[in-house]
């Protein structure tokens, strides 16, 4: 045992440390960015959250938005939601760069927004999925949420409400 302490501070006393830090070293250089595709294809594609189904179809283009024939704000009145819907254009750094046009029904508002934020991040993987695909996935923008609504069963009031046992 005192043979390994010996070894020990022989290993610790040839190396003095002269200062602590919590930094890290200086950023390598980042690799540059692939070129990009000419953006002139279209993709379309289906999204679905709860009970709510979107069919979206994007098309190069100034970054019109058309819902059900409404504007994005007009449709998604709340700025969660319209942010929502945006965030696979922003995460690829296209913002503006495709017009989309959608057509949602079924569900409320939120699984509506979530259906359509699928369904875009579906169309542009579809679109380039060599560029697209890994930045989406590692974002999570690819899985569908499977949470949906339980259904009521026979002999229950609710999904899952007995009534109350009575041992009397």
């Amino acid at each position: 045992m005192a043979q390994n302490e010996e070894t020990t501070e022989a290993v610790v006393a040839e190396e003095p440390l002269t200062s602590y830090t919590s930094e890290s070293g200086p950023a390598e250089a980042e690799a540059p960015k692939k070129e990009r595709p000419a953006l002139t294809v279209a993709g379309a594609a289906v999204g679905r959250r709860k009970e709510a189904v979107a069919r979206v179809r994007i098309v190069p283009g100034t970054g019109k938005w058309t819902i059900n024939g409404r504007a994005l704000d007009n449709y998604f009145p709340n700025k969660l939601h319209q942010q929502d819907v945006n965030e696979p254009f922003k995460i690829l750094d296209l913002d503006g760069a495709y017009d989309v046009i959608a057509r949602i029904h079924g569900g409320g508002i939120s699984g509506q927004a979530g259906a359509l934020r699928l369904g875009i991040a579906r169309s542009l993987n579809e679109i380039d999925a060599e560029n697209n695909r890994a930045t989406l996935k590692k974002a999570g923008y690819l899985r569908r949420d499977a949470r949906v609504i339980e259904r009521k069963k026979a002999g229950l009031k609710k999904a899952r409400k007995a009534q109350q046992y009575s041992k009397r």
